[in-house]
């Protein structure tokens, strides 16, 4: 967890919301100058600020909508701070609780250095890793219309398909299987769906493909070096990154990403596993994805999994290999260096 602990002349609390925000605005001393319902635009927040841009900070929430109100802030000169949302305990944790309270909260807990802070992705990378987890969405919802004709086919007992049904020339006819009309229509919705979604994912493929080249190429062609790990799984880890000098050790890193559990202690007593949902899912998908393709393309992965699972279990051996492999990420990045097959397993001893 990391405070915001730098100090200014005025600090500013938003309770952001789509259409409205309430303003709170302090001194150094946390006498409050402002503290007013605004609508959610540039303009109103512009005019609200203008008298304490000298030395200002701005601070929210980590709601879906911070997106305009930072980039408005890096356009006036002004700070901004994005506050981590599961860290805010004083905000979801009152008695009362409303915009206005939440505002002041905001705005205190900022002048006070004890605003847990999120990591603000910066704008020029921002659409490009939205684009890439829309993918990721499509993608998913292609898995649940495949299996959606997988289980009609169970229903009316028929044999399997001789081919999978991934590639559009095999499902030419796939409705013509099911003798009820009804079943049949059912089945070509989901051929036309899984057709149109292919062509749409194939673009936006296209689209960050390009896009990662003019921004970082070498980044993706080190990840690609990897047993298993392809260009999706590489522009994933590259654009949920992000910088990945942000990260001082790698043991920020790897728990960012999911692939540590941190223990809790209190007098003498640990508990493990408490909020295991912090930190970013897709680094945590990609790793996981990795891990298994990881054993796909490398025997001496293979030789060295199963001795993972007669120790810990098949579960446990997974998630061992897939911490591995974000820790070599990690240096990897960091050094600029391609992946080193002998090195890897050598460590391992």
């Amino acid at each position: 967890m990391r405070f915001y602990s730098q100090q200014h002349k005025f600090y500013c609390g938003i309770d952001l919301h789509t259409r409205v925000m309430y303003v709170c605005i302090t001194d150094g001393a946390g006498k409050i100058l402002v503290h007013k319902n605004l609508r959610s635009n540039p303009d109103s927040f512009a005019r609200v600020i203008e008298p304490y841009r000298e030395d200002l900070v701005v601070a929210v929430e980590c709601v879906f909508v911070w997106y305009w109100l930072a980039d408005v802030c890096a356009q006036l000169g002004v700070k901004f701070v994005l506050g981590h949302a599961l860290y805010m305990k004083a905000i979801h944790g009152g008695k009362v609780k409303n915009d206005r309270i939440d505002s002041e909260k905001i705005a205190q807990l900022l002048r006070s250095g004890m605003l847990p802070q999120a990591y603000a992705y910066p704008e020029s990378m921002r659409s490009t890793r939205d684009l890439l987890r829309r993918r990721m969405y499509l993608v998913r919802r292609q898995a649940e219309l495949q299996a959606h004709i997988q289980n009609t086919r169970h229903q009316y007992n028929l044999p399997a398909y001789e081919k999978r049904l991934d590639r559009a020339v095999n499902r030419e006819g796939i409705a013509d299987h099911f003798e009820d009309s009804m079943v049949a229509a059912s089945i070509q919705v989901d051929s036309n769906l899984l057709d149109s979604l292919h062509r749409q994912i194939l673009f936006i493929e296209q689209l960050i493909g390009e896009k990662a080249h003019e921004q970082d190429p070498v980044a993706v062609q080190l990840l690609r070096t990897i047993p298993g790990i392809g260009k999706i799984l590489a522009l994933t880890v590259i654009y949920e990154i992000g910088d990945i000098t942000r990260f001082s050790q790698v043991g920020n890193f790897i728990s960012y990403a999911r692939l540590v559990k941190c223990a809790h202690e209190s007098a003498g007593k640990k508990v493990v596993g408490r909020n295991n949902k912090i930190g970013n899912a897709h680094l945590k998908w990609a790793f996981s994805e990795a891990a298994c393709l990881f054993l796909r393309e490398s025997d001496q992965a293979k030789a060295w999994h199963q001795k993972l699972i007669s120790k810990y279990g098949k579960g446990k051996a997974l998630s061992i290999i897939a911490q591995r492999l974000g820790r070599t990420t990690y240096t990897m990045l960091k050094r600029r260096t391609v992946f080193d097959h002998e090195a890897f397993f050598a460590s391992l001893n």
